[in-house]
């Protein structure tokens, strides 16, 4: 199932989200939201709308997570780039719910960073709550769906902190979307690529993570509890890069879709 979050008489409200005719349409409403169906997405109730075509709707963010949790470094060549040793166990950090930016809402640079990178990934929804995972537990069950995410950096100021969390999180910083699906497999290996004004910054395969999606997320439940909603961002290809005012960004994921914003100055 393929699903998306969009405004509908001035209110948000999900879609599900099939390809009609060779273009993407959301033909019915979710009546629930995906987060609450424990997991069981095929029993969630649908009624019936005028369909409107993905690329012309409103779209929100179609995550609504307590929290958001990245991957840093899981990328042997990204690591490489900034003279960094591979990390030894998954090296995770958290980015603010006031992050999140919607498919088409514009990145901010803000007054106080001189450099803002790109950062393509996978993100990871949760379907329920998870809680130390057990090594041979499957962690399938966990995973609501996929979506494309922009980890937005302020490079200068997360170099000049020392951690991580102001360069992350500023508002704009985690634009997600289009859409969530769970029609594709991370584990057996999906493309990610980010291109910036049409030229192809980063390129990457999950088959090639550090860490596998079953590591990440057995880990992080070792030390927090995962609830349904939360997203989980996966780790950037090498080739992030610099965006400035005017640049178009997309990370695209394949089998999930394209997230497209422009970047403006604060």
């Amino acid at each position: 199932m393929k699903y998306c979050r969009f405004q509908l008489s001035s209110r948000p409200q999900y879609g599900l989200v099939e390809t009609v005719a060779g273009r993407e349409e959301i033909t019915r409403l979710l009546v629930n939201a995906p987060e609450d169906s424990n997991g069981d997405m095929e029993d969630v109730p649908t009624k019936r709308m005028e369909p409107v075509p993905l690329a012309e709707a409103a779209l929100w963010a179609p995550v609504r997570p307590s929290k958001i949790i990245c991957v840093g470094r899981n990328y042997r060549e990204h690591a490489a780039e900034f003279g960094h040793d591979v990390p030894a166990e998954p090296l995770i950090f958290l980015k603010p719910p006031s992050s999140l930016l919607s498919a088409g809402g514009e990145i901010r640079r803000p007054k106080i960073s001189e450099r803002v990178d790109h950062e393509g990934e996978l993100g990871v929804v949760v379907a329920r709550t998870c809680h130390k995972v057990s090594p041979d537990e499957d962690v399938h069950p966990y995973i609501l769906g996929y979506t494309c995410v922009n980890d937005v950096t302020a490079r200068d100021l997360q170099k000049k902190d020392g951690q991580w969390t102001r360069a992350k999180g500023f508002d704009t910083f985690c634009p997600v979307g289009p859409v969530v699906t769970d029609e594709v497999d991370p584990l057996a290996g999906v493309q990610v690529e980010t291109r910036v004004n049409g030229e192809v910054r980063q390129q990457g395969s999950t088959r090639d993570f550090i860490f596998a999606l079953d590591v990440v997320i057995r880990y992080i439940s070792q030390c927090m509890t995962l609830l349904p909603g939360d997203l989980i961002s996966t780790g950037t290809p090498a080739g992030v890069g610099p965006l400035v005012a005017g640049d178009v960004v997309e990370v695209s994921v394949e089998g999930v879709g394209v997230l497209r914003n422009q970047v403006v100055d604060e």
